[in-house]
């Protein structure tokens, strides 16, 4: 199609997307047609106008295309950042938005466009200007988190195995997707779904190996091997290749044994290799012994001068195996993690365990060039190499994927680094494949954070200074006005007037693990925990308030105020299973219970007229309550069915008896009745493992919860129905959750999340839940 017919068809979009668009309610809580919440996006990106001018706020709230992210990153895709700051605030919260409402949505991209606008007085001057968002129930008062990649696609299961699967006759190629619970997918080159799932494996699917055409071989933890074709019509078939009870799959290639047909390998954890033909997949010999490595790997490699070879690993080595006889080839500084061969004859690289990367030729008796994966460790702990890919860029290169979540471009034949790191996720990269584009390829990663992400094989993406996740180790929240808010990261404690906007740093060079601000007479000072210690300081003077306390045998974990008659107590809680009581004003210990089995990772206080109580739950799956005056446990121990407890806040329905909320790691928020011991609500937020609760005083008498999950904060009225009220997208886990009631504006309270992109405080307008 000629340049004119382009821009023609252009234009026709364009005024499809501009005549669309004035068809958008003003008002969000009113549903746009369904034709312009599917449809829309599609027009003004082939029209070049995607921005927020033809895609209104009011919209976003209603967008079902699930197409915005593709659309923005889409090469017809032309506009400036600047005219796309919504929809850029957008994309980063659609993979995790599908099934959300629209006051969820819209309250989402409130704090998601809020964290992105810089400086504070750009956030301002939105808000004042859209009208749209006066009606959420939330207003945005500080962040400093990053904000996240947008995902190429996101799920609520893990991606354990990536292959790029090209089909023959000009069809268009395949991204397939092996999931931590046995399920395929196969996904089109811009991350959507083109076939249903499929289920293949009762455990993860950890290797796909595509066999040309339309062939992908998939294996798994559950020792089956299996061959699926995708067929012409779209149906897909499948073949059980072998089946080993109770082992698992610890490596698939194939092997082209010198005058004999090319071969599909297996190794299981018993050390058995399998060979079979690729066709009929028929059984074959192989003089292979077995292997003594329960993890090994192969690799299948082809050399200058004694033809195909096999690379197996085994531990520490390498070996190579010529058809007839093993031997040693190589040794790492670790276990070998990452076996791949390269384009160079007879060249292969390894990562071991020590996040070493090594070039190696069968040429050589030792590895050719041995570099760490991240250079600036000096010494640190090193993360093992999880991954290794091959892909395009000028020349041949390679990426390195580690277990903290970075990717390293090394250029090759010679094996240098592209100075630089690529923070892709916050969890370990569980796999990689490579996508041929037409200026460059690009590279699919996928995380233990179930989110695979799409990246650009350039130096400028993989050079770039580490992305600074602001990761936070302790935040509290002031009770008292004026509020204050001390969250610790990165050896210091930054201290946020939220009223003024001033910042104070205190505690500098200490990694700090928890805080508390508990009221000493007139005064509000800050409680820091650092290592097996707790200190006291006057946060305007920095002075010390009050005598280190010290007693716990391993670090601690957790900190909150207890009130008692003669003012606030402190509790702590840690990894030695204790929970110690202080007096701050001293720092007397006034009582050490002893009785949780392991670490303990959470604390709760409740006060009444006639009882003041603390909480305490940890890794043995246990509450216990103790109350503070009596410094006795109140009441029998909950032995709760949730695995680790992470968190706990104390609720009172009504007037009723307290009840206790506890977040559980299988991903579910429990209510316990103290005294029956029993679970007498279960509130499930299809979110993954639940690592915060906190609760909030709702008018009327009225109870709320805010549990944080993998992806959302999602609030729920604590009622008979136990109504879900509201769901905040944050697209990455929130660790901690600190609410505080505020006296001077009693219809709100102000929450404080806290986790792995930093933290954001809003206040909450319960009127408008």
């Amino acid at each position: 199609m000629s340049d004119a017919s382009d821009e023609r068809q252009a234009a026709i979009h364009r005024q499809i997307a501009e005549r669309l668009a004035e068809l958008v309610p003003s008002d969000p809580a009113l549903p746009p047609h369904p034709y312009l919440r599917r449809y829309l996006a599609e027009h003004a990106a082939q029209g070049h106008v995607l921005d927020d001018d033809h895609m209104p706020l009011a919209l976003l709230a209603w967008e079902s295309s699930s197409q915005v992210r593709r659309l923005l990153a889409a090469e017809a895709a032309e506009s400036e950042p600047d005219e796309s700051r919504w929809l850029q605030a957008w994309a980063t919260l659609e993979p995790f938005a599908r099934n959300v409402d629209p006051l969820s949505r819209l309250c989402s991209l409130s704090l998601a466009r809020y964290a992105a606008a810089v400086p504070a007085q750009t956030r301002r001057e939105e808000r004042r200007t859209l009208p749209h968002l006066n009606s959420v129930p939330i207003t945005p008062l500080w962040s400093d988190r990053v904000a996240p990649t947008p995902a190429w696609t996101a799920g609520s299961t893990e991606v354990t195995a990536l292959a790029l699967l090209e089909r023959q006759r000009s069809r268009a190629a395949l991204v397939a997707a092996g999931d931590d619970v046995g399920t395929l997918r196969l996904l089109r080159l811009d991350g959507r779904l083109v076939h249903l799932l499929l289920s293949l494996h009762s455990g993860a699917i950890t290797h796909l190996l595509p066999l040309g055409g339309s062939l992908l071989i998939t294996a798994g933890t559950d020792g089956h091997v299996v061959a699926v074709q995708v067929e012409e019509n779209g149906q897909l078939t499948q073949q059980v290749i072998t089946h080993r009870q109770h082992t698992w799959v610890s490596s698939l290639t194939t092997y082209h044994p010198h005058g004999s047909p090319r071969l599909l390998l297996a190794a299981f954890s018993d050390g058995t290799v399998e060979a079979f033909d690729i066709g009929r997949f028929q059984p074959q010999t192989l003089p292979l012994g077995k292997l003594t490595d329960s993890s090994a790997l192969l690799c299948g490699i082809d050399t200058a001068d004694a033809g195909p070879q096999l690379l197996l690993s085994m531990h520490d080595t390498v070996y190579r195996f010529d058809g007839t006889s093993t031997l040693p080839h190589s040794r790492h500084s670790g276990r070998v993690r990452a076996l791949v061969a390269l384009p160079e004859l007879g060249q292969y690289a390894v990562g071991d365990e020590h996040s070493n990367v090594s070039l190696c030729d069968l040429r050589a008796e030792s590895p050719v060039r041995t570099a760490p994966h991240d250079a600036s460790l000096k010494g640190g702990t090193a993360m093992p190499v999880t991954s290794l890919q091959l892909v395009a860029l000028a020349q041949p290169a390679l990426v390195s994927a580690a277990g903290d979540g970075t990717l390293r471009l090394w250029k090759l034949p010679g094996l240098k680094a592209i100075p630089g790191m690529l923070q892709a996720h916050t969890t370990p990269v569980n796999a990689m494949t490579a996508l041929p584009g037409r200026a460059s390829d690009r590279l699919l990663s996928s995380g233990a954070d179930r989110i695979v992400r799409s990246w650009t094989v350039d130096e400028a993406t993989f050079g770039q200074e580490p992305k600074a996740w602001n990761r936070v180790t302790a935040s509290a929240v002031c009770p008292t006005p004026p509020h204050r808010l001390a969250v610790a990261r990165a050896s210091r404690v930054i201290i946020k007037d939220l009223p003024d906007g001033a910042e104070i740093t205190r505690f500098k060079g200490r990694r700090v693990s928890a805080l508390a601000w508990p009221q000493v007479g007139e005064r509000r000072i800050l409680a820091a925990a650092v290592g097996y210690s707790i200190f006291c300081i006057d946060p305007e003077t920095n002075q010390q308030a009050s005598p280190e306390m010290s007693g716990h045998l391993l670090p601690i974990r957790t900190l909150v105020t207890a009130p008692s008659a003669g003012g606030d107590l402190l509790a702590s809680a840690g990894a030695d299973g204790t929970v110690c009581v202080w007096q701050p004003t001293t720092g007397q210990r006034l009582a050490r219970f002893a009785d949780h089995d392991i670490t303990v990772r959470c604390l709760a206080t409740h006060h009444s007229a006639s009882h003041r109580l603390l909480a305490s739950g940890g890794s043995d799956g246990n509450i216990r309550i103790w109350d503070v005056d009596t410094l006795q446990q109140h009441g029998p121990t909950i032995k709760c069915d949730q695995n680790i407890i992470n968190d706990l806040a104390f609720v009172t329905p009504g007037d009723g008896e307290p009840l206790i909320a506890a977040a559980g790691q299988d991903g579910t928020l429990k209510l316990w009745d103290p005294h029956s011991r029993r679970a007498t609500r279960t509130l499930n937020c299809h979110d993954g493992e639940i690592s915060a609760v906190t609760s909030l005083r709702l008018p009327f008498g009225r109870t709320a919860l805010a549990a944080a999950g993998k992806t959302s904060i999602h609030v729920w009225d604590v009622a008979a129905s136990a109504q879900p009220l509201l769901q905040i997208i944050t697209g990455s886990p929130v660790k901690t959750l600190k609410t505080v009631q505020d006296p001077n504006e009693s219809g709100s309270s102000i929450l404080l999340a806290s986790g792995e992109a930093g933290s954001m405080a809003f206040r909450l307008h319960h009127g408008q839940l």
